[in-house]
């Protein structure tokens, strides 16, 4: 079990974009993840008429090493580290370490 997943509410804790929050789009397996609206990058792109793509400038997301994220807790609006908890019935969750609130229920 990961500690940030996809759809996630994710501060960004150091780099340029430090501060800023999205939602975690993609969990790269090399230990990154892929945020809406961070980490931006503008790319030239070649036209290739035969598969329809038109040529130009274009902005997307890349990876941002997980470790430079931080789960958003709504209740202190900061960023918190997470860890894992066993409930009674057996299930395995993620909780807020500063508050002991479960993250997913």
């Amino acid at each position: 079990m990961n500690k940030i997943k996809k759809g996630d509410q994710v501060m960004i804790l150091s780099g340029k974009d430090k501060g800023k929050r999205g939602a975690v789009i993609a969990v790269v397996s090399a230990g990154k993840v892929v945020v809406e609206g961070i980490n931006i990058v503008r790319k030239h792109q070649r036209a290739m008429p035969m598969k329809g793509i038109s040529g130009g400038i274009i902005e997307k997301p890349m990876p941002i090493h997980i470790s430079n994220v931080g789960l958003y807790n709504p209740g202190t609006a900061k960023a918190d580290k997470v860890g894992f908890r066993l409930l009674g019935d057996g299930r395995k969750v993620r909780y807020f370490k500063s508050t002991n609130e479960v993250v997913d229920v």
